[in-house]
């Protein structure tokens, strides 16, 4: 019950010290693993430049079902995709991430995490 107490004030304290962050709580057996990471907020401009550089790559989509919701989380058994150096050098926020296309939309996931973090739409 203590655990559970310390982990829950961790979770206040960061969420607390920074309003804009994000913070996933990973269980993994007995030992919480707590991320967090800032927010990802991208112009359009960066938005169009990641959505024609990842779908102009012959890249797999993943399959319709997959649930493509900023917060869920995809299966492991998803390939995602490193970020193109070239949309790295653009846009350098999103170096962290992995992508996979489904239903024509450009989905960024947290490798770390597996959690959807940003849907591009064409």
């Amino acid at each position: 019950m203590r655990a559970h107490f310390c982990c829950a004030a961790a979770i206040l304290v960061l969420a607390s010290a920074n309003a804009s962050a994000q913070t996933s709580v990973i269980e993994e057996r007995d030992n919480p693993v707590v991320v967090t990471r800032e927010r990802l907020e991208l112009t359009p401009a960066q938005r169009t430049t990641i959505y024609r550089t990842v779908t102009r790559e012959r890249v797999i989509s993943a399959p319709p079902e997959v649930d493509v919701r900023v917060g869920a989380r995809v299966p492991r058994t998803v390939e995602l995709r490193e970020i193109p150096p070239t949309v790295i050098e653009e846009v350098p926020v999103v170096r962290r991430y992995r992508t996979m296309i489904v239903n024509n939309e450009v989905v960024l996931v947290d490798p770390i995490t597996s959690e959807v973090v940003e849907i591009i739409h064409q």
